[in-house]
């Protein structure tokens, strides 16, 4: 795989906003281990609940829509709190009350109208698994985060599929290449 072309999930999940002694919160489950991704028909992923293990004390950044310029919290800053459980990485966001974007994004989260959030990552190890009925499964490792964010819609970005699709077109025009050789020296036995 592509390991330049930096990596996003999404997901709907249970995110919200907090008030509590005066400051307001957006927290969730960036990332849930154990569920299957479809990134499309015949091809998933999942995240190794280790996958976050040592990540997690890199500079890390909380943002709106993964835009580098709407930023609502740092774990360096102190302004974004993010632990592994058994569930997933869970993430806690203060919310800067002076920040228009910042408000306007806890009061979309207190309404309801926006509950899905996403991570962006590179992947540093993975195992792949092809399957009996001719799918593929990729299990996600080891990561280096970079980003956690809350978005408008749960969906994987575009970079994302086509890289994972680059990658499962490279082991197929592998396994072909491997067969085509396979059946040559057979052939040359042959004659």
């Amino acid at each position: 795989m592509n390991r330049t072309i930096r990596q996003a999930r999404s997901l709907q999940t249970q995110f919200r906003a907090v008030a509590a002694d005066g400051e307001k919160y957006i927290e969730g489950y960036f990332a849930v281990f154990g569920s299957n991704y479809e990134l499309w028909p015949g091809a998933s992923e999942s995240i190794d609940p280790h996958a976050f293990d040592g990540a997690l004390s890199d500079d890390i950044r909380g943002l709106i829509d993964h835009k580098t310029w709407l930023v609502l919290g740092r774990n360096k800053a102190g302004t974004l709190e993010l632990k592994v459980d058994e569930r997933g990485l869970w993430g806690q966001i203060k919310i800067n009350q002076s920040d228009v974007d910042a408000m306007n994004l806890y009061a979309r989260v207190e309404r309801g109208d926006v509950d899905q959030c996403s991570f962006g990552f590179d992947i540093l190890e993975e195992e792949t698994e092809w399957r009996d009925d001719g799918s593929i499964h990729w299990t996600i490792k080891k990561v280096k985060l970079y980003e956690v964010s809350c978005v408008t819609f749960p969906a994987y970005e575009d970079t994302s599929i086509a890289a994972r699709k680059n990658d499962y077109d490279q082991i197929k025009n592998r396994q072909i290449q491997v067969w085509r050789e396979s059946m040559k020296v057979r052939l040359k036995k042959w004659h």
